[in-house]
């Protein structure tokens, strides 16, 4: 995985703190046998088999990387029965159809944009049952220097990840009373957790520069690669960043 994982305890190692980050929302949803769930945006596929191995309910799960897609069905082709509770996507979040009981999105809205904010939530609403709800997970930028961030690409955006942008959590809300039958029932900044998982990835991936160096990359990498992971921890500790579990339910739901 490579969202934030979640640490309850001070001893955790990260691969425990990853499974519990895909628990936690797992159990934030009350997630169940009979949920027909949809994540926007796969990855690699880690809360899709864990949801429907570990909590029953049949996820449909949509990417628009190629690489990912593959690595998803690999997985359904090799998980028997429980690849049958799984759907794999190659499909534009703004082209899905259906109705489904919980919307799931694990750091997929930072390559929305904020001029696609109304279309991503638009699209969340419309997919919705009446009484469904959403978790999104989304790294933010602080609402006070979102104005000066926005539309000015930075370091990360130039070398790390073209395209991309941080989100503003009071831009969502406005999306969301724009646009949609959705309100904020619950918000958590879990900063501090994202961290101490690129903590734990920079040094890992120092632990591993001979293997990484093997993969074909050069020392310039190296620097900005370690640059990339001790900025963004920095900016975690720092308050700059959040990273925003943001639950939504529709407007006179009676579940939450």
């Amino acid at each position: 995985m490579y969202s934030s994982a979640y640490f309850r305890h001070s001893s955790d190692s990260l691969e425990t703190a990853q499974i519990e980050k895909v628990d936690r929302i797992c159990r934030q949803l009350s997630l169940g046998p009979n949920d027909r769930v949809l994540e926007i945006g796969s990855g690699w596929g880690g809360f899709a088999a864990w949801a429907s191995t570990r909590y029953g309910c049949h996820v449909t799960t949509t990417t628009i990387s190629e690489e990912q897609y593959r690595h998803v069905c690999e997985w359904k082709a090799g998980a028997g029965a429980d690849g049958r509770r799984v759907d794999v996507l190659r499909t534009d979040y703004r082209q899905l159809q259906g109705r489904f009981d919980k919307v799931v999105s694990i750091e997929m809205f930072e390559a929305v944009g904020l001029n696609h904010y109304d279309d991503y939530f638009g699209a969340v609403d419309r997919l919705l049952t009446p009484d469904g709800s959403a978790l999104v997970q989304t790294i933010t930028v602080s609402d006070q220097w979102f104005p000066h961030y926005h539309g000015t690409p930075d370091w990360i955006e130039k070398h790390i990840f073209p395209g991309g942008e941080l989100a503003s959590v009071g831009e969502i809300v406005r999306s969301l009373a724009r646009t949609t039958s959705l309100s904020m029932y619950h918000a958590e900044n879990l900063g501090t957790h994202y961290a101490r998982t690129l903590q734990a990835w920079r040094r890992r991936f120092h632990q591993q520069q001979d293997r990484v160096r093997a993969l074909g990359f050069d020392d310039r990498f190296m620097r900005m690669w370690d640059l990339y992971l001790a900025s963004c921890e920095a900016a975690f500790l720092e308050r700059h960043t959040g990273l925003f579990q943001l639950f939504l339910v529709k407007n006179g739901s009676q579940r939450a």
